[in-house]
């Protein structure tokens, strides 16, 4: 029984590729996105994927009143441009970096704490049938404390 041996392999295989793209994310988030926040302080947690083109991603966070927050959107040098869209609970497009030339970052203050959804899309630039570019995706949240 070869099959049963294989499994355990394959599967281990598998973890370990998957490990390591989530490494090279993370040092990538590290790298690209953390200096974009700037005066802000990074919260601490790293948000990163392999998109490829077309792809959609939605992560939601809490944010705090009282707080001023950057969101910092960074795609790999090969991806075409990185739209992101964040809305509140009910689906308002609160902000779209479509609208402001696919800027990087967007600064925000908040009246009242709530729960945000962030959507994060990789536009497409090849032809039908090209080989779609995909590439590391890092979302980044810095805040500073208002005194």
């Amino acid at each position: 029984m070869r099959i049963p041996r294989i499994i355990p392999i394959l599967a281990l295989l598998i973890v370990a590729t998957t490990l390591n793209v989530d490494a090279q994310c993370k040092a990538f988030a590290k790298k690209v996105c953390i200096p974009e926040l700037g005066a802000y302080t990074h919260d601490g947690n790293y948000h990163a994927a392999i998109l490829v083109e077309g792809e959609e991603a939605e992560l939601y966070k809490t944010f705090y009143s009282d707080m001023e927050y950057r969101v910092s959107i960074c795609g790999e040098d090969k991806l075409p441009e990185v739209e992101f869209r964040v809305l509140d609970a009910n689906k308002n497009v609160l902000y779209s970096n479509k609208d402001a030339n696919y800027a990087k970052t967007w600064d925000f203050k908040l009246q009242s704490s709530q729960q945000l959804k962030i959507v994060v899309k990789v536009n497409t630039f090849n032809k039908p049938g090209d080989t779609p570019a995909s590439g590391c995706v890092a979302i980044m949240f810095g805040f500073k404390i208002k005194k």
